[in-house]
């Protein structure tokens, strides 16, 4: 045989990988090998801080008051969530959405998670991101005099409220829902749909998390006609249970007003709420609830409440709705044409 036949044939290129090449292999091996240990070693650490949930985040509990009405949309809510739909709360602006919405989340005897929604909120804010840097260290000396030392830096994901809300089983509310862009709550169809919450930018098994059975959804939204509303997609609304709000009857604002009112005892809240119904019909802006309650707040401070003072204070509380300086002396005269009209028994 010729030595030519003695030679190897290779078909294609060989590919080879040098000693440094493998050597950084078996490194990138084992630290990789190192970090799912030192993971394993301080999971329950991790898990224990992430599941926590703050509850100085939601707003203190206010005084609420039952009424008929107020009862009505109430046990409207509870049927829906009761089973498991996300219920919309619709209404203009002071009419009592969100003081109903934290009430009826508080009495389903979950932990209550707190969202705020506006234009700027993002997926990461609902959701969360990679915001920390966290540093899983390891010291070993089993043999003597020889201490073994290894730290290793890597970016460390941090839950935002509806991850948490989800994780824990918890009642979500969120408030001025349609303040925020459509885009960031895309998030929110596989949640209601599926039962799964997927984590945009999280990397590995856990980008994905599972609903817990007891998660609910409270959300609060001004009507589609008010400035800085975005409509959601019909594909969210597809999936939601809207409650249309309006204000309440006469009764239940009175009794409204007294409970959030210290000291309105001697005042005449009856004869307030009154004046602000009635300018509620003939002002072309939105007189709430809340302005009931701010001018009560106002005539608390004087001995007398009479024509000139509920007049002041009608126009203070609502002149930071009006465009103009030129705006507030209609508004003004509107104020006392009202009060000539009703003719309230001023104390």
């Amino acid at each position: 045989m010729t030595n030519e036949s003695r030679k190897r044939k290779v078909r294609g290129s060989q590919i080879r990988s040098s000693r440094g090449d493998k050597k950084q292999g078996r490194s990138q091996s084992r630290d990789d090998k190192e970090i799912e240990r030192l993971e394993r070693q301080n999971g329950a650490r991790r898990q224990e801080s992430s599941a926590h949930i703050d509850e100085g985040f939601v707003p203190e509990e206010q005084s609420f008051v039952e009424t008929e009405s107020v009862n009505r949309v109430e046990t409207r809510m509870e049927r829906w969530l009761d089973v498991g739909r996300p219920t919309h709360l619709i209404g203009p602006t002071g009419c009592g959405k969100t003081s109903l919405a934290m009430h009826v989340a508080r009495e389903r005897d979950r932990p209550v998670v707190w969202i705020n929604g506006d234009a700027e909120l993002t997926t990461s804010d609902l959701v969360g991101e990679y915001a920390e840097k966290e540093r899983i260290s390891e010291r070993d000396q089993f043999i003597h005099n020889v201490v073994k030392s290894k730290d290793i830096i890597r970016d460390r994901w941090v839950d935002n409220p509806l991850t948490l809300a989800v994780q824990e089983g918890a009642t979500l509310v969120y408030n001025e829902f349609s303040r925020t862009k459509p885009v960031a709550n895309n998030v929110l169809l596989s949640v209601f749909e599926e039962g799964v919450l997927e984590l945009p930018g999280k990397r590995g098994k856990s980008r994905y998390v599972d609903v817990h059975p007891e998660f609910r959804t409270i959300l609060t939204s001004n009507s589609v006609e008010y400035a800085g509303v975005h409509e959601p997609q019909d594909a969210l609304l597809d999936r939601l249970i809207g409650i249309y709000m309006d204000f309440y009857d006469l009764d239940t604002e009175i009794e409204i007003v007294r409970a959030h009112v210290d000291g309105s005892t001697g005042t005449n809240v009856e004869d307030i709420v009154q004046v602000l119904r009635e300018l509620r019909e003939r002002l072309d802006i939105t007189v709430g609830t809340r302005a009931a309650i701010m001018a009560a707040e106002g005539a608390t401070t004087v001995d007398t409440v009479d024509q000139a003072v509920l007049t002041d204070v009608c126009t203070d509380v609502l002149a930071s709705k009006v465009a103009q300086r030129s705006d507030v002396r209609e508004l003004r005269e509107e104020i006392e044409s009202a009060i000539d009209d009703m003719e309230v028994g001023l104390s």
